[in-house]
């Protein structure tokens, strides 16, 4: 009996002590890695202008401020009329290019959306019914207005991106009717933490604006 009591007792701490060591670790460990992906970005200097070439030893998160550096000048540069000239030739130029158009054009579209205040892509959080009626999923709308879709159906749709999970990088995007989906009252922070830890750090709350009717069950139907 004593036993089975200290291994309680060992189970509970030793849980307690993974709840306070897997969120520091996991975000050490992304900290890390971002940091090292742009500490290569000093690999654009001459070697003479390194931190090793000038200080005999290498700083760490160096790439990082040059990074933000680069970002900033860039920035800068492009907000005034010369910038925007040489910006709109360089973009003229890769959309000669058939496979680069494509990937440019795509990446930089995605990009003015998700990093721009503009439009409603990834403002809402929508409850829908995927992959089947008697499924549900949570997704991010990103487009409520896709008149080249919407123009063959009886209802207006909107796109809803459905991430996958512990990965929301990656997922699907699929095209549902406005009358059957349920705004969530809940921010895309919350819905990425939930997404990301496969739905054990779930938002409280019942709050939702949502304009699907309520679901009858099939045999309540009439």
């Amino acid at each position: 009996m004593t036993g089975d009591v200290l291994k309680k007792i060992g189970r509970r701490y030793l849980m307690s002590g993974l709840l306070v060591w897997l969120p520091i670790l996991a975000t050490v460990l992304v900290i890390r890695f971002i940091l090292d992906l742009m500490d290569r970005t000093e690999l654009l200097l001459p070697i003479s202008l390194r931190p090793q070439a000038l200080f005999g030893i290498n700083i760490p998160g160096f790439g990082a401020v040059l990074a933000v550096v680069v970002l900033i000048a860039t920035g800068m540069l492009v907000s005034n009329f010369i910038g925007r000239s040489v910006m709109h030739f360089w973009e003229e130029l890769l959309n000669r290019i058939p496979f680069v158009r494509a990937v440019y054009g795509g990446v930089k579209s995605f990009s003015t959306t998700i990093l721009s205040n503009k439009g409603n892509s990834f403002k809402k959080v929508l409850l829908i019914q995927y992959p089947s009626d008697q499924l549900w999923s949570v997704g991010f709308q990103t487009a409520d207005d896709i008149a080249v879709i919407n123009q063959h159906l009886s209802e207006p749709h909107v796109c809803v991106f459905i991430p996958t999970t512990p990965n929301p990088t990656s997922g699907f995007i699929v095209m549902v009717a406005r009358s059957r989906i349920i705004e969530l009252e809940m921010s895309v922070d919350a819905a990425l933490k939930m997404i990301v830890t496969l739905g054990v750090v779930a938002p409280s709350g019942t709050g939702s604006s949502g304009i699907y009717p309520a679901i009858v069950p099939p045999a309540a139907a009439p």
